[in-house]
């Protein structure tokens, strides 16, 4: 409720337990790899039997659990010991609902890596908009955050970061390059069940918008390795729903580069190929987030490999987050709601001040904040550790 104190999230076991659901899948594979890393206690799960057992020997550490959408007993087995759940299972619009709701009778943190713009939509309407179960997701004590992953976290982040101190934007675009596309089977389920239908953000709220072939395309100059592209408007990233939860702006808008598009189209197109001994394909991306008030430009770039295992060090830094308690359940559009935002989780970046001697002249400015080093920490430098070639730039334009 609006006045009330902010208070810290608690977890029920303190155990740092987490549950992959979908463990096996692409996605999950990455995100099980990132809990080891890391020396998180995991269970892995999923229906497959087979392929749950594979995983066996690759983390002889962790416990596995068979369990289904299809069988709710299984999924509380599956959650009875842990203390938040990943769910990496696609198509989302059918295991996210039966995984949210085995959550809330164990008690359970949720969090998804979705990148399905209409599942999130539903999902904040389901628990974030609606008052019995708002009440039902607070009486469990449990934070649900979907889409912390490439589509739904890193753009919502970057944004965060370009408007600074601003507290509100005229407009800001979310520009996405990929050299390639290699789609998991999840997505292109995924795109079946969209069916063409658009999502929007416009005059202040998220509109879907039913199939059209007139889809509006412009030009965008990429940084390096991109330059000029051919992009696409109105695409259907979920980064829209994310940030329009949090974010004031008057219009949001989305572009993706054609070149992936031809990829997704093309039925023969195989799915990732490692290219190296983490499994990571060889794929690039770079995101680019632009904010627009009154005559001022600022932006956000972040550069790096393979969108699906670039999901796993986002996810899992999110999941430590809420275990450690190292974040404060503030709410959503409504004041006192259990659901959270991204850059809730992530940290407040923010704070930005001019650095007094640009390297590249008077005529542009470096800025730099004291919430970065929570960026840093959470999704961009950090990376660097661990290997993955990602590089950030914040700086507004002139």
């Amino acid at each position: 409720m609006a006045g009330e104190s902010e208070r810290v999230i608690m977890t029920k076991h303190r155990s740092r337990t987490v549950a992959v659901f979908g463990a096996y899948g692409h996605t999950g594979r990455f995100v099980a790899a990132e809990l080891h890393r890391r020396g998180m206690a995991a269970i892995l799960s999923g229906r497959d039997r087979v392929k749950l057992d594979l995983l066996g020997p690759v983390h002889p550490d962790s416990d596995l659990c068979v369990a289904s959408i299809e069988d709710p007993a299984s999924l509380d087995r599956a959650l009875q010991d842990a203390d938040i759940v990943v769910n990496c299972a696609g198509p989302f619009g059918e295991t996210a609902p039966a995984l949210i709701e085995a959550a809330l009778r164990a008690r359970c943190h949720y969090l998804d890596v979705t990148g399905e713009a209409l599942v999130t939509i539903e999902t904040f309407a389901r628990y974030a908009e609606s008052e019995l179960n708002v009440k039902h997701v607070r009486d469990a004590d449990i934070v649900l955050v979907p889409s912390m992953a490439f589509y739904g976290a890193l753009g919502d982040l970057l944004a965060t970061v370009a408007l600074g101190d601003w507290t509100e934007a005229d407009d800001i675009s979310i520009a996405v390059a990929l050299d390639s596309w290699k789609p998991t089977r999840g997505t292109r389920l995924a795109g079946e069940r969209r069916a063409g239908r658009r999502v929007i953000f416009e005059n202040g709220r998220v509109e879907v918008l039913p199939p059209s072939n007139q889809i509006p395309t412009a030009r965008w100059e990429f940084p390096s390795p991109f330059g000029s592209q051919e992009v696409i408007g109105e695409f259907p990233t979920v980064d829209l729903v994310t940030m329009s939860r949090h974010l004031r702006a008057t219009k949001i808008s989305a572009y993706l580069n054609v070149a992936p598009i031809r990829d997704l189209r093309d039925p023969n197109t195989l799915g990732p190929e490692p290219a190296d001994e983490s499994g990571r394909s060889a794929q690039i991306f770079l995101v680019e987030v632009v904010a627009r008030r009154d005559d001022k430009k600022r932006s956000a770039i972040a550069r790096g490999r393979d969108i699906y295992a670039i999901t796993a060090p986002i996810v899992v830094e999110a999941a430590a987050r809420i275990l450690d308690g190292n974040f404060k359940r503030t709410g959503t559009s409504h004041d006192g709601n259990p659901m959270i935002s991204q850059p809730q989780l992530l940290g407040e970046i923010k704070d930005f001040e001019d650095k007094s001697s640009p390297p590249w002249g008077a005529a542009k400015r470096r800025m730099s904040c004291r919430g970065l080093i929570v960026a840093r920490q959470l999704i961009l430098f950090s990376l660097g550790s661990m290997g993955w070639p990602l590089r950030s730039v914040w700086a507004p334009l002139p």
